[in-house]
């Protein structure tokens, strides 16, 4: 039987930093959105500058970071992005 995975999509800074656009990551049961940025800025460490201004999307929804990850789900990870 297989561990059950998220998609993790990364954009900008994100993907230049984790020198990744997506992967898959194992993910067993739901969990807070901030509870997994954890354990991703312990897999990239040169995320923890940007910890406070990333921003997540489950599924292509914008959430907030009390949000939960379910087994299964698609999760965008970039920064906010201004415009001019």
């Amino acid at each position: 039987m297989s561990t059950p995975t998220i998609q993790v999509l990364y954009f900008a800074q994100v993907a230049e930093l984790t020198k990744k656009r997506q992967e898959n990551w194992p993910l067993e049961h739901a969990t807070p959105v901030h509870s997994w940025l954890q354990t991703l800025i312990q897999a990239y460490p040169a995320l923890s500058p940007l910890q406070a201004r990333l921003k997540i999307a489950i599924n292509q929804y914008h959430v907030e970071h009390d949000a939960v990850i379910e087994p299964g789900d698609e999760v965008a990870v970039f920064e906010p992005v201004t415009g001019g």
